[in-house]
């Protein structure tokens, strides 16, 4: 986590001085022309900055809160400080390397290697067995989501195009097979379902919609053991605390946190009660018993970005999080296909994940989204401005 901050503090501080530079300049870098995704992600910043003056939090967590949601302005940087195509690729090159070495240090561990920069706080549980760094969460869902970019952008790199592919799948049956995230598992079911729509004809893509979800759900839920356990875990974790209000497991937890997340939204719709007051909001609506559900530490979040945002900001943070992936997937239109398909599965796996976790306010899977997210826009944008021929067009 230290190595982590420190170079986003250094990615933030140089993005920082290239935009003043660029100031100075303004025809020296056009990718941002045009590009949606800039305004509305200046706006939702914006809204949270202006939430401290009413903000429920001590000014010292809502603080830490605020510089937590800024980590989207990764994504603006990123477009920034990447001036053209080739080191777009360049750029891509080294992110994707990154994310093969984690698939393959986390298959060596399953095949009983010992690996030395593996630092997973938890690794003697067994559900945390192949979990390189931070949670089995956090890694399913990195995992299924460069599992979509693995295979998009593999004709980047013609040479390397069957790597990609094998990395793909690895990265996919990491996930279905040896981890317990079950909203990994909702992002790669949509991973694999949106690379079958584009393999198809325009005419069957609806039908594939359709059936490939419930297909590849019974295979892998007959496949898997990880798999068909945490599905019955969810179904029978759900009605404990439907029937007996039980928030100790991690769905009561969830259902408990969303519901007393809704009371709060009800209360300010408008205004939201400001950026970091989400657990003293929620641990005042649970009365006395808030310390025992929901702990001591008063930074916490209710795993789903929408609703902490609805909660900070009022139902405008909802539109204000829906306004960052829609524009995003406007701006996508107009990418090159790889890019486009890329960068269209990535922002499904970002709305996916936020419906069952704070994917964006977490660190780590929110850093990662935003690299991510910032290096397909760079590529995509930067490609699409040099009029580079070596890609096809955007198609549907």
């Amino acid at each position: 986590m230290a190595w982590v901050s420190l170079a986003k503090l250094l990615l933030v501080t140089t993005g920082l001085v290239v935009l003043l530079m660029q100031l100075a300049k303004p025809r020296q870098s056009r990718a941002q022309v045009g590009c949606w995704t800039t305004y509305s992600i200046l706006a939702c910043v914006l809204a949270f900055a202006a939430s401290l003056l009413w903000s429920d939090a001590a000014t010292g967590l809502a603080l830490a809160a605020f510089v937590k949601h800024c980590k989207l302005l990764v994504v603006l940087l990123l477009i920034t400080l990447i001036r053209t195509a080739q080191e777009a690729r360049v750029a891509m090159l080294i992110f994707l390397l990154g994310q093969g070495f984690f698939v393959v240090t986390s298959w060596a561990m399953a095949g009983g290697l010992s690996i030395p920069w593996a630092s997973s706080d938890w690794a003697t549980v067994s559900r945390y067995r192949y979990v390189v760094y931070s949670t089995y969460l956090d890694q399913s869902i990195i995992f299924a989501a460069s599992s979509a970019i693995f295979w998009h952008l593999r004709s980047l790199w013609p040479q390397f195009r069957h790597l990609a592919a094998l990395m793909a799948g690895l990265a996919l049956l990491n996930t279905l097979l040896l981890l317990d995230g079950r909203t990994g598992y909702s992002v790669a079911l949509t991973m694999i379902t949106l690379a079958i729509m584009w393999a198809l004809p325009k005419k069957m893509r609806l039908v594939a919609v359709v059936l490939a979800p419930a297909l590849i759900l019974t295979a892998a839920t007959l496949s898997s053991g990880k798999v068909s356990k945490r599905l019955s875990d969810m179904v029978s974790e759900s009605q404990s605390y439907a029937q007996k209000g039980d928030a100790e497991s991690s769905s009561g937890f969830r259902l408990n946190a969303w519901k007393r997340s809704v009371q709060a939204i009800w209360l300010a719709p408008v205004t939201g009660h400001g950026v970091g007051s989400w657990t003293v909001t929620i641990k005042r609506l649970e009365g006395p018993s808030a310390e025992k559900v929901f702990g001591t530490n008063d930074a916490s979040n209710p795993h789903q970005e929408y609703l902490l945002w609805g909660v900070e900001l009022g139902l405008a943070g909802i539109l204000f999080l829906l306004g960052v992936i829609g524009t995003a997937l406007r701006d996508a239109q107009r990418f090159a296909s790889p890019i486009k398909r890329a960068t269209v599965s990535l922002l499904a796996a970002l709305a996916v994940a936020c419906l069952f976790n704070s994917a964006l306010y977490d660190a780590l899977v929110g850093d990662y989204f935003c690299v991510a997210l910032g290096l397909l826009m760079a590529l995509g944008l930067r490609t699409n401005n040099e009029g580079d021929g070596l890609l096809p067009k955007a198609s549907t």
